[in-house]
């Protein structure tokens, strides 16, 4: 998905734009979840064969094409591409450790899980500014005036959660 569309007050200002690889299952899935309001183009990456020197052996196949394909609407011919959704999948791969196995931050409840998954997005898009916008994305798309604090996002968190009710009386455990 592009940043062309922004979520103000709950709804969406713009068309969507989708560009997905070759996978089969993406343009029904894709209809299914947006019907044909959306503009929906398909990239396939085409690879060359691997060369037989030494030195390459371990490196990828040199990308040699990529075809593109329009499905619905009109999508931008200049914003169809996979980098939108394969950089929205690495930040949180490499910020948050919960999405690595075998660490003791690997998640095994999916409360705790989809609780960082949300501090990791307010962070990254509220209080982090980045290097190529010179602000946080928030700013840079209208949602806030200023960078957050660490204080203000846990102020909207504890505001956020459920008050504690209170707990029942104590009751003696028969031995």
């Amino acid at each position: 998905m592009t940043t062309e569309s922004f979520l103000r007050s709950g709804s969406v200002i713009s068309r969507w734009t989708i560009t997905t690889d070759g996978h089969r299952a993406y343009p029904e899935a894709v209809e299914g979840a947006f019907g044909m309001d959306v503009d929906y183009a398909m990239l396939i990456k085409l690879y060359g064969a691997p060369s037989d020197r030494p030195d390459t052996r371990y490196s990828p196949a040199a990308c040699i094409g990529t075809p593109t394909g329009i499905l619905s609407g009109n999508p931008d011919r200049k914003h169809i591409s996979t980098s939108y959704a394969e950089r929205q999948n690495l930040n949180p791969r490499m910020g948050v450790r919960r999405f690595t196995r075998l660490t003791n931050a690997f998640s095994k409840k999916f409360e705790n899980h989809a609780a960082m998954v949300a501090i990791h997005s307010v962070y990254y898009n509220f209080a982090r500014i980045h290097k190529t916008l010179r602000c946080t994305p928030a700013q840079e798309s209208g949602l806030s005036d200023h960078v957050w604090s660490l204080e203000e996002i846990v102020q909207m968190a504890d505001n956020y959660m459920p008050k504690p009710s209170k707990r029942g009386p104590y009751k003696k455990s028969v031995a």
